[in-house]
């Protein structure tokens, strides 16, 4: 009896030990995205008070919207340290270990996991018909595509189509705000940092990690979607840099234009969807912007 209580014991101290893990692992998440978006709202706030009184600098200014390029440069260095120091070299070793067809297994399988956020953001905005799509991929690539490593909804003509909170804040009217660069988490604005922690609390993966004590493997998803990302870009990002005279005001552009994508589901003539994605054909669009760039 004695025996079996110091085991049971034993095994509660493990588990408990394990969930406080989790629940530090999740917290962690949470916490860096509450300080990123309160560093937005700081640097939001610092930002109206420095507008130039030139007509032609407020004018260049306005166009730019980045009122705290310095402060953002900095930071912008600061990631691509990190990346050419541990991303870059993580995930091309990434590509190169693994053949495409596991690689694309888990690309699938990540962007299965991330339905009942589209799905919410689908309704949010009213888009009736997205959500009908966005039920059926799910539904046929994790019953039929072995739980969401396969696609078979892209071969019926249900393609992936990426939705997050600032996009549906978008369809609401709000304006996305100054250009800000965040450490780790990379190009962004008000808007879209307020839907990054907005979608943290959406996602029922997340909530899941929170209520079984494994809240390490949110950040262990978003380590994988990372690299993976990364690993797909390589060669583009590589083409885009070495073409442009700054690396900096290229990578604002894009990042602006394939928000604007993504908000008009790639509807050039639409600015804002009326309510009656993270874009995932960047691949795409990163290799025709290397093409105009040469």
């Amino acid at each position: 009896m004695i025996i079996q209580a110091n085991v049971n014991f034993a095994n509660l101290n493990q588990m408990t030990t394990g969930q406080e893990k989790g629940i530090w692992c999740n917290t962690a998440i949470r916490s860096i995205y509450r300080i990123a978006f309160a560093v937005v709202a700081v640097l939001s706030v610092a930002a109206c008070a420095g507008t130039p009184s030139d007509p032609m600098a407020r004018a260049m200014y306005l166009e730019a919207n980045d009122p705290i390029e310095p402060f953002n440069r900095g930071v912008y260095g600061f990631n691509k340290a990190l990346d050419r120091g541990f991303i870059k070299p993580v995930a091309t070793t990434y590509r190169d270990s693994l053949p495409q067809t596991p690689r694309n297994a888990i690309r699938n399988f990540l962007n299965n996991l991330r339905a009942p956020v589209i799905l919410a953001n689908n309704i949010l905005q009213g888009d009736l018909d997205a959500a009908k799509v966005t039920i059926a991929r799910f539904m046929t690539n994790t019953i039929v595509g072995f739980g969401g490593f396969g696609d078979p909804a892209s071969d019926l003509g249900a393609r992936f189509r990426n939705e997050d909170f600032g996009q549906t804040m978008a369809v609401w009217g709000l304006g996305e705000g100054p250009y800000i660069m965040l450490p780790l988490l990379g190009p962004s604005n008000p808007r879209d940092a307020i839907g990054i922690v907005v979608d943290s609390f959406l996602d029922p993966f997340n909530t899941w990690a929170d209520n079984t004590g494994h809240g390490e493997a949110p950040m262990a998803r978003r380590g994988v979607h990372s690299i993976d990302l990364r690993s797909r870009h390589i060669r583009s990002l590589d083409d885009l840099e070495k073409s442009s005279l700054d690396f900096y005001t290229t990578i604002r552009s894009l990042h602006r234009q394939l928000r604007a994508d993504a908000i008009t589901n790639g509807d050039a003539g639409d600015s804002i969807p009326s309510p009656s994605i993270s874009f995932d054909d960047g691949d795409k669009f990163l290799d025709q912007s290397a093409k105009l760039k040469n």
